[in-house]
């Protein structure tokens, strides 16, 4: 049996496929378990240094499994409390691995990303859409809510204005709009969104893995806490840094106008 996320790593990059298009990529447990392991084996692994999500066919994901919804089984099936359970002990989980995915993460958008699978482009740090590529937090559409962590991500990503208009009305938003709002980042022709994708990956992969690591939880703890915490953590980070052998040859590098190799020491 095919893995439900499949693992490819490519130099300092690793790529994630979402593996199961026959329910257009839906988030089943299989896949949130894999997903989930996945992350915590790239934060121990200082040989990567960016994530690629992306989904195989023709659809990034198309969140949650409208039969089970239907049906009432999976996530809709059993009782308030167990419901509640199966949230925390199941898609809930996702949410905090990108969260706490220590490595910038692009969202390589093929297709649909709808409810959970448009939140989970979301919880990753940049959005690179295909020019079919179409976002959707429909949950209205089936009367539900962000249940995933979406209404956190959304309104960080395009504001809560535009939060608030993509959630009351559930509309599609096509690649055009995703990029004038600011929820894709770049716009490709589809032929070329892995490549376009892999070749930003590759330059984020090539500075030095520990003060990538750092600077990203820098931007991503920075809108929690005040400036002069903010600045104390900077202060201590930059005080790390400075003492790895990978940031003395970044220097070396530059002054001598050659190509650095980092160890990830």
């Amino acid at each position: 049996m095919p893995d439900s996320v499949t693992y490819e790593q490519n130099g300092g990059v690793v790529t994630l496929t979402l593996n199961e298009p026959d329910t257009r990529n839906a988030l089943s447990p299989e896949i949130v378990d894999t997903l989930v392991a996945h992350c915590a084996r790239i934060n121990q692994d200082m040989s990567v240094c960016c994530v690629i999500v992306t989904g195989a066919g023709e659809s990034f994901s198309s969140g949650g499994n409208v039969k089970e919804m239907r049906d009432r089984t999976g996530l809709f099936g059993g009782t308030p409390a167990e419901i509640r359970r199966s949230y925390h002990h199941g898609i809930q989980k996702i949410p905090m691995a990108m969260y706490d995915l220590e490595v910038p993460s692009i969202a390589a958008v093929n297709g649909y990303a709808i409810g959970a699978g448009c939140d989970l482009s979301l919880m990753c740090d940049m959005r690179i859409a295909a020019d079919d590529a179409q976002f959707a937090e429909s949950f209205m559409r089936v009367g539900l809510v962000s249940g995933d962590g979406g209404a956190w991500f959304l309104p960080r990503v395009v504001g809560l204005s535009r939060a608030y208009e993509m959630t009351f009305t559930g509309n599609f938003i096509k690649a055009d709009q995703a990029l004038a709002w600011g929820l894709a980042s770049q716009v490709v022709p589809k032929a070329a969104l892995m490549d376009t994708a892999m070749k930003l990956a590759a330059q984020i992969a090539s500075y030095p893995p520990h003060s990538l690591r750092m600077c990203k939880k820098l931007l991503r703890d920075s809108g929690a806490i005040g400036l002069p915490t903010h600045l104390e953590i900077a202060a201590s980070m930059q005080a790390l840094v400075q003492h790895t052998a990978d940031q003395h040859e970044a220097v070396k590098a530059f002054l001598e106008k050659r190509k650095p190799e980092f160890k990830g020491a």
